[in-house]
């Protein structure tokens, strides 16, 4: 069984009282190994990239002398967090990335600094300043829309069904790459015609009241905008080993905003979250996401990056769904008997790996009765979430992903199987196979097979 993860290892930060955050202690434990170099899958296929040495310690050692700004390059960051992981010294690099990107975007922003000069009556100073900053601009334009994915896909929820038909047509997306930079290779993901929280609302909430086996679920924008399946196996398994499911008031966990450097942003909706989950677990619940990404967010990057009350609280009480119901209950016992007939090819998301959590499935799944899950090895699958919807990153996303491509055409399902709704994308996008989600092979085995 895979351990859970620990969260009382880091110190809240608040960034945004200021931007000389002073990392020089994690700085200081480097010793320019180069292991997380060497684990980079952006480093691998771009050369221009430095690689996380650089985008961390190195920078943070800079950054402490004057007259040296936050490298562009940090830009190029995926935000896999696989440096994290292979760091034998436990260097925040992630952190560092996460704080690097956010000085670097807020270095850009322009407005202000242009009205501050107007208002001092230097009209020259305040152009100069407007036709600097407007180099890059659409690009920065382009990173916070994807950036705020929870809201173009509240706004495309309530016309579905047309939001998927203009998305998909071929010159709007052709329009969408010429003047935004959003990749035209891409299809974009359907949205549900029911949102996950529609559904919960029609549904009449829980079906099972228990106030001494309570989970507050974390269902993120993916599965509730797009994949509600997803949610609705969630709730029907966890009801299944008699919890009682609360579906908290939230908002978008703030990973690609993260990988944006839109802090601000996450910050906002970390509020949110914060408050209304801390509430639930103050209720006895336990949270649970259904997102590696979210549940990463929720348990290391939000302690990392801001001071919030309650947010250790959040952390420390986090989990994915899959680890959580292996913690606490006998599921392997519960899929004796069981069958379903499938083969999968299954694929652990690097998100997923810093949590410790990138065998679960295949030993979950591994002897169910008619079932065949074959892991295809540890590569990334390079979509990194909004990472890959970069026209400009488009070519290196499959590059990073050919060889999981590779492995998942060679391995004897034709489905492939994730946590992570991005790397679903791009499995799709690279195989042309279905892909589902681990809760949803435990919906059909323990629920659906009892009705």
């Amino acid at each position: 069984m895979s351990d859970a993860p620990t969260h009382d290892e880091f110190e809240p930060v608040d960034v945004f009282e200021t931007t000389a955050m002073d990392l020089r202690p994690g700085a200081d434990d480097c010793y320019k190994c180069s292991t997380c170099d060497t684990s980079c899958p952006v480093a691998e296929v771009d050369d221009e990239f430095p690689g996380p040495k650089f985008q961390g310690p190195e920078q943070w050692r800079l950054k402490r002398k004057e007259g040296h700004d936050i490298d562009d390059s940090i830009t190029s960051c995926s935000n896999c967090m696989r440096c994290d992981d292979a760091c034998p010294s436990s260097v925040p690099l992630s952190q560092m990335h996460n704080t690097a990107r956010g000085e670097y975007v807020e270095s850009q922003r322009f407005g202000r600094e242009a009205l501050s000069a107007l208002a001092d009556g230097n009209p020259r100073e305040a152009l100069s300043i407007v036709r600097e900053g407007h180099e890059g601009l659409i690009e920065r334009l382009r990173n916070r829309v994807l950036a705020n994915y929870h809201t173009s896909a509240w706004l495309a929820s309530h016309a579905p069904r047309v939001a998927n038909v203009v998305m998909n047509f071929g010159p709007a997306r052709w329009a969408m790459e010429q003047t935004m930079g959003v990749t035209g290779e891409r299809e974009f993901p359907a949205f549900a015609d029911q949102t996950f929280r529609e559904w919960w609302a029609a549904r009449g909430g829980a079906r099972v009241e228990n106030p001494d086996k309570r989970v507050a679920y974390f269902h993120g924008c993916y599965s509730n905008f797009n994949t509600p399946e997803v949610g609705k196996a969630m709730v029907r398994v966890y009801e299944n080993f008699g919890y009682e499911v609360l579906v908290p008031s939230q908002k978008c966990s703030g990973t690609p905003m993260f990988a944006n450097g839109m802090l601000g942003d996450a910050r906002r909706h970390a509020v949110t979250n914060v408050a209304n989950l801390a509430d639930a677990i103050e209720s006895g619940a336990d949270v649970v996401a259904s997102c590696t990404s979210c549940s990463m967010a929720l348990g290391q990057e939000y302690p990392e990056l801001f001071a919030l009350d309650g947010i250790e609280d959040v952390a420390a009480h986090t989990y994915e769904g899959v680890e959580y119901l292996r913690l606490h209950e006998d599921v392997e016992g519960a899929l004796d008997g069981a069958s379903v007939d499938d083969e999968f090819a299954y694929h652990a998301p690097c998100h997923a790996r810093n949590q410790g959590l990138d065998t679960q499935a295949v030993e979950l799944f591994g002897d169910l009765d008619g079932v065949t899950i074959e892991d295809v090895g540890d590569s990334c699958s390079g979509i990194s979430g909004t990472y890959g919807w970069k026209a400009e990153k488009y070519d290196y996303s499959m590059a990073i992903g050919a060889e999981m491509f590779e492995h998942m055409e060679a391995a004897a399902g034709e489905t492939g199987m994730t946590e992570c709704p991005t790397c679903a994308m791009q499995m799709e996008h690279g195989t042309g196979y279905d892909i589902r989600h681990p809760l949803e092979l435990l919906e059909a085995a323990l629920v659906e097979a009892a009705d």
